[in-house]
């Protein structure tokens, strides 16, 4: 019998294979494999296109975006130089000309 990984999310030593996912019995969670494997080798950060993103990249928004609590809007084709990847839902964090500090997703951007 071959040994799964523990869940990565509560660490349950109880995970079973269901076609090519692996799944939690005790909290749910569903990866694969290659998620497992990426996570392993560290974060890798996508654009809408799926070219690789790294810090002191530059990149153009593809949507407007509201900001939050804010009358404003970056708009479509806004060039955001200068990026810094972090942790959490937001990929990117930066500072976009004329409206100051903020956090992008990451689907929201390609690489300039």
């Amino acid at each position: 019998m071959s040994q799964l990984p523990p869940c990565p999310q509560c660490n349950s030593e109880y995970t079973y294979e269901d076609g090519v996912q692996l799944v939690c019995p005790e909290c749910g969670h569903e990866w694969t494999a290659a998620e497992q494997a990426e996570a392993a080798a560290g974060k890798v950060v996508r654009d809408s296109n799926g070219n690789e993103l790294q810090d002191g990249d530059t990149v153009t928004v593809i949507k407007d975006l509201k900001v939050k609590g804010s009358s404003l809007v970056v708009k479509v084709g806004t060039k955001v130089k200068n990026i810094r990847l972090v942790d959490g839902d937001h990929d990117i964090d930066c500072k976009v000309d004329g409206i100051g500090p903020m956090k992008l997703k990451s689907e929201f951007v390609k690489k300039a």
